[in-house]
């Protein structure tokens, strides 16, 4: 009888022994996963920048003056010119010619012959950054050259803006990737003349934006972030409030460490995403603000 005793008190020792063996890994998983959770708050995710910095140049329109002839000019010899400049001075790239640009420097030639006018700003308050939107040209930076006079060539109307520092900096502006012309002949305060017009262009297409879908999966992957968060801090609560030697604790803690498993995982997936969309991010503002390399 004695040794029935000793038995039972023996077994009843052991597994008392064997539940504090198991409990107390768990209870220091738990407590380690718990401090994951927390410092994936501090993670953040980049932001374009708000408002497209337009740059626009457009130096005082040139009147050149010039006698009378009876030269035929064309648009198309201007652009060749203007990149013959470009190479000479810098070995710069040559100007591809945009559609939209010659539409907007077509519709500047016959506004000011129309109107009468010799400025970048028309006398409805169009400016040379509105004309070109009004094309459906969106941009980083533009630039207009505006000359009105008689000329011999187009190489000689090109050369007139070469020799004014203002224009020919806008011929050389290195940032500029598309160019439109328009050289119009017209009645210009009682004199027949000639009106040139230079668009310049950098368009906002030419720097790559941030993955749009990469930004929807990093909103979705947030949202369920918050709510596995939740659920996170909901079991931990009950967790702290259940009582260790109770039957259900060891699966509360089982339950919580694998809640908080599938918390990090994505915790995990979130950051790398979020990291490639910054990469997205800094690579857009910096072309945007033409600090690429």
């Amino acid at each position: 009888m004695k040794i029935s005793k000793i038995i039972i008190f023996v077994l009843i020792v052991a597994a008392f022994g064997a539940g504090i063996y198991f409990r107390d890994p768990a209870i220091k998983f738990y407590n380690n996963f718990n401090k994951q959770v927390i410092d994936f708050k501090k993670t953040e995710i980049g932001q374009t920048i708000s408002e497209v910095g337009r740059q626009i140049f457009s130096p005082s329109p040139l009147n050149a003056g010039g006698a009378k002839n009876n030269a035929v000019l064309l648009q198309s010899k201007i652009i060749t010119e203007t990149n013959l400049q470009r190479q000479k001075n810098g070995n710069l790239p040559a100007l591809k010619e945009n559609t939209k640009l010659d539409n907007a420097a077509f519709a500047k030639a016959s506004d000011i012959l129309k109107n009468q006018y010799f400025e970048h700003i028309s006398p409805s308050g169009v400016d040379p950054g509105k004309l070109v939107q009004s094309y459906g040209y969106d941009y980083i930076v533009a630039g207009e050259n505006l000359i009105l006079g008689n000329f011999a060539s187009e190489k000689e109307v090109v050369q007139d803006w070469m020799d004014s520092p203002g224009h020919r900096a806008n011929i050389l502006n290195n940032r500029y990737a598309e160019i439109g012309v328009a050289i119009v002949k017209g009645t210009y305060k009682g004199e027949t003349v000639w009106v040139g017009v230079q668009e310049f262009g950098l368009p906002l297409a030419n720097c790559e934006q941030p993955n749009a879908g990469l930004k929807s999966q990093i909103d979705l992957e947030r949202a369920q972030l918050d709510t596995l968060s939740s659920e996170v801090s909901s079991k931990k609560s009950q967790i702290d409030n259940t009582n260790p030697k109770s039957a259900p604790y060891g699966q509360m803690i089982n339950d919580y460490n694998q809640l908080v498993a599938q918390y990090n995982s994505l915790a995990e997936q979130l950051k790398e995403a979020i990291a490639r969309y910054n990469g997205e991010v800094n690579y857009f503002n910096n072309c945007v603000a033409g600090t690429n390399q």
